[in-house]
């Protein structure tokens, strides 16, 4: 640390501030050397990598574009002093954060970040493994725009027309006409009723299929750019070459293909459309995994950027990075989303991990209306491998079927269900030829379930479970706070980038604001009134941050 950088910056923050602790607390986050592996062992020397993750952290702390992060390093104290600069030091250009983030997506590169960064809070006795963790995730908006059917095609007709003039302006020569540059000769932006839009779709087909045509026929065999790549597959998904050999839109008869797998942008083939209940939006989903032990600071221990598929589909990738990073909790608290039994036993016998959430519960008609024989009013012996109905009949057809794992399968005899008084509350089935079939799960599975479910009755695990509600606070902060619902780059890895930038910096925030024990700073005093509250024994609001 130069002594001017050090005498200047105590003397104008004699508190110091978020990016000071970094430097005092931390001694910094990262060294060059952790680093080495990202860079190669020949040609010119870059800047430090250790300096520009710092910046890059401390940007999305405080919410700064790339030019605003690389004046703050040229011009603010406590900038210099987090990376040890010289106060003469000019800084750097503010594209070289740009190509830093480029680096960053390549090979999870992003999870090694984070995990530096956590081995880091760990060596400084900051978090801590086998406490308690809570997870929680939320909708992320692609940085693209919502675009109709026709928008859709005329805007891929036009990026790939931009890449070939950018690469190889040869392959548009002959091809590119007045109505071509009428159409695509700047960005497609049409009113919400636009004329002809049938027509004109077609004849964007046309104008793509001439197109990928021409870039086949003057590069044959070579790998086709992302823009024409995207433009190939948005044709396969929204025409056809029909019985005739015509090129024409597909229809809903035709088969469109699902929300899944669609191209919703030219630009971000990875962002989806999503329909959940009454929210729908293009892009992905942020799960974000934070400490919640009492009487410690609240620390980010994993954020995950995924597809927008089941939240347990995620699970078992955050206790994969936990472990790596040694920081597995003993209990794991999330909502029905990420719970099933399944994964609930895995994540017990694989990672000693109690993972604390309501299963699903038992959504046949006999439990809904609160009538009725249902699963559980039927006795599994399985040791025999028998069940016995409500009314007494045993049945042993027992079955394990592929398409059915885990569950267990056992019919009953028709000759014991049609004759049965009870069959109107046992089943539905107006065929008196098909008897009720009940489906469960293996016995360690099945005597999870039950547990679970007897669990969620005590007013005890109903309180532990409380605690995961906290976990929407962070998501607050991430989402509001800090701008991460509203991706800034196009795909899952940089935009997975932007998150983890995010929650190192929310976890630097969080740390930063704890008083050292060797701090001289005392609370405010109480104000007239409160003392009069004090005095008289009456409840009154603590200090915000306790939470009181």
């Amino acid at each position: 640390m130069p002594s001017a950088t050090a005498r200047v910056a105590r003397a104008s923050n004699p508190r110091g501030t978020t990016a000071m602790w970094v430097r005092d607390r931390l001694d910094g986050l990262w060294h060059d050397e952790d680093f080495d592996a990202w860079y190669p062992r020949d040609g010119r020397p870059g800047l430090s990598p250790a300096q520009l993750a710092t910046v890059s952290v401390l940007q999305f702390l405080l919410n700064l574009s790339d030019r605003q992060a690389a004046e703050a390093v040229r011009c603010r104290i406590d900038f210099k002093y987090a990376l040890a600069l010289d106060l003469e030091d000019p800084g750097f250009h503010h594209s070289v954060l740009s190509d830093f983030r480029d680096r960053l997506a390549q090979d999870d590169r992003a999870d090694a970040l984070l995990d530096l960064a956590l081995a880091r809070l760990q060596e400084a006795g900051l978090v801590k493994a086998r406490g308690r963790q809570r997870t929680d995730s939320t909708y992320l908006r692609a940085a693209v725009r919502e675009l109709t059917r026709l928008e859709l095609v005329l805007e891929a007709v036009r990026a790939a027309l931009e890449e070939c003039a950018r690469t190889s302006p040869e392959i548009l020569d002959g091809l590119v006409t007045e109505d071509w540059a009428l159409r695509y000769g700047r960005q497609v932006r049409l009113v919400s009723q636009p004329s002809h839009p049938a027509a004109r779709l077609k004849q964007a087909g046309a104008d793509a299929a001439d197109l990928l045509d021409r870039i086949h026929s003057q590069r044959p065999g070579a790998a086709p750019g992302p823009a024409a790549e995207a433009l190939r597959q948005i044709m396969v998904q929204h025409f056809l070459i029909d019985a005739r050999g015509r090129l024409r839109p597909r229809t809903e008869k035709d088969g469109l293909p699902p929300t899944g797998r669609r191209l919703e942008s030219p630009y971000d083939l990875e962002a989806r459309y999503v329909r959940r209940g009454h929210r729908t939006w293009t892009g992905y989903l942020a799960h974000a995994t934070e400490t919640c032990d009492e009487g410690s600071v609240n620390v980010i221990t994993d954020v995950a950027t995924t597809a927008p598929t089941g939240d347990s589909v995620a699970l078992p990738g955050i206790h994969t990075r936990l472990k790596r990073r040694r920081l597995l909790p003993a209990q794991h608290l999330v909502d029905g989303g990420y719970t099933s039994v399944t994964l609930m036993d895995t994540a017990a016998r694989t990672h000693h991990i109690e993972v604390i959430g309501p299963v699903s519960p038992d959504n046949s008609w006999q439990r809904k209306a609160g009538t009725g024989f249902s699963r559980e009013d039927f006795t599994v012996d399985f040791d025999r491998r028998q069940v016995t109905c409500p009314g007494g009949k045993v049945s042993g057809n027992w079955t394990e079927p592929p398409a059915q794992a885990p569950y267990t399968v056992v019919p009953f005899d028709t000759r014991h269900c049609s004759p049965c008084p009870h069959r109107a509350s046992c089943t539905r089935s107006n065929d008196p030829r098909k008897g009720r079939t009940v489906y469960f799960l293996p016995r360690r599975l099945h005597d999870l379930q039950a547990q679970n479910r007897a669990d969620q009755q005590d007013p005890q695990w109903q309180r532990l479970y409380a605690s995961r509600s906290g976990v929407e606070g962070t998501m607050n902060e991430l989402v509001n706070g800090h701008r991460m619902r509203r991706c800034r780059y196009h795909g899952v890895a940089k935009a997975h980038v932007q998150h983890v930038l995010t929650a190192i910096a929310v976890n630097i925030e969080r740390l930063s604001t704890q008083e050292p024990e060797d701090s001289n700073y005392r609370p405010r005093p109480p104000t007239a009134f409160q003392q009069y509250l004090d005095d008289h024994e009456l409840p009154r609001p603590r200090w915000w941050r306790q939470g009181q």
